[in-house]
C-alpha cells in the first residue's frame, strides 16, 4: 500500500463500527469530532433504508455522534440516484418506508401500483403478503426489480429480522427476476456517496465490521480498507475470503490518530 495516496477522505458504516445495538462503540465520538475539526470530507453510510438521513442524524445525536444530515448516505440514497441517472422522472412501486419514499420523492418520482417503471424493495418492519403479491404481478407485466441492499437479515434487540434480501429472493422464486441492487455490496453505493461529498477513491478509506459488504464494496470502489472488529465479522473469518481489507484493527478507536 505504499505507493497509494494519503487519506483524504474517509468512509464508514455506521452500524457495527460508530454504534452496536443502539450504543456508541468507544472511540466513536473523538473519530467523528477529529473528522470534523480537520475538514476532510467524509460519510457515514448504512444499507438501512428505512430511515431518512434527517432520521439519522436526530438518532446518532441522542447518541452523543455529531453528525451532520449531508455526511450520511443510505442504501434509499444511492438507489435514488441510480433510478435518476439510468429514467430521469419515472414512476415506482416501493415497498418500504420513510427513508425509501422520500429518497424517491425528492428526485421527482411518481410512486403508483400503476403500470410503473420500476419494483422498488427496500426495509421495512411490516412486509406484508398483499404489497409482495403486487409486486410480484407488477414485475411480472414487465416492471423492472430494484432492491436497495442484499442484506438478508437485519438486527434488532429480540434477535435477526428477515431483510430485504430475502423478501427479494421471495419475490424472485415467484417471477424468475433478479432485482439489481444499489446497496452495499455494489460499488455503486460508494461512487456515489464519493461523488456527493467530490472525493476521490485513490485518496479515500472505508472502514467496515462486514467482510462481505463494506470491504468488498470498498476494495471494488478502488479505496483502502479498514475492517473493524466490533460488528459481524470476527478475526478467524477473515481468511476464509479471497479478498483482503487494507488493515484490520480492534475498533474505530484505533483509526482516530489516522485522521
Amino acid at each position: 500500500m505504499a505507493d497509494r495516496k494519503p487519506i483524504e477522505s474517509w468512509l464508514t458504516d455506521m452500524d457495527g463500527v460508530l454504534i452496536h445495538e443502539g450504543v456508541p462503540i468507544p472511540g466513536a465520538d473523538s473519530f467523528i469530532k477529529k473528522l470534523r475539526e480537520s475538514g476532510r470530507p467524509f460519510l457515514v453510510l448504512t444499507n438501512n433504508s428505512i430511515y431518512t438521513p434527517r432520521d439519522l442524524h436526530a438518532r446518532l445525536r441522542r447518541l452523543g455522534l455529531e453528525v451532520p444530515i449531508e455526511n450520511i448516505w443510505t442504501s434509499a440514497l444511492a438507489t435514488a440516484k441510480f433510478l435518476d441517472d439510468q429514467r430521469p422522472g419515472g414512476s415506482a412501486y416501493v415497498i418500504g418506508e420513510a427513508g425509501l419514499t422520500t429518497a424517491l420523492h425528492d428526485i421527482g418520482y411518481i410512486l403508483t401500483d400503476h403500470d410503473p417503471d420500476y419494483v422498488v424493495l427496500g426495509e421495512t418492519r411490516t412486509y406484508s403478503f398483499e404489497a409482495m403479491t403486487k409486486a410480484v404481478r407488477l414485475i411480472n407485466a414487465g416492471a423492472r426489480f430494484i432492491g436497495t441492499n442484499p442484506d438478508e437479515t437485519g438486527p434488532s434487540t429480540e434477535g435477526p429480522l428477515p431483510a430485504t434480501g430475502a423478501v427479494a429472493a421471495l419475490i424472485t422464486k415467484a417471477t424468475g427476476r433478479q432485482p439489481y441492487f444499489a446497496g452495499k455490496p455494489n460499488p455503486l453505493m460508494m461512487r456515489t456517496g464519493l461523488n456527493t461529498i467530490g472525493a476521490h477513491s485513490e485518496s479515500s478509506a472505508m472502514i467496515g465490521d462486514r467482510m462481505d459488504t463494506d470491504v468488498l464494496a470498498g476494495i471494488e470502489a478502488g479505496m483502502k480498507t479498514f475492517l473493524v472488529l466490533t460488528g459481524l465479522t470476527r478475526p478467524e473469518q477473515v481468511e476464509n475470503f479471497p479478498y483482503r481489507p487494507s488493515k484490520v484493527v480492534d475498533s474505530i478507536a484505533d483509526i482516530v490518530d489516522l485522521v
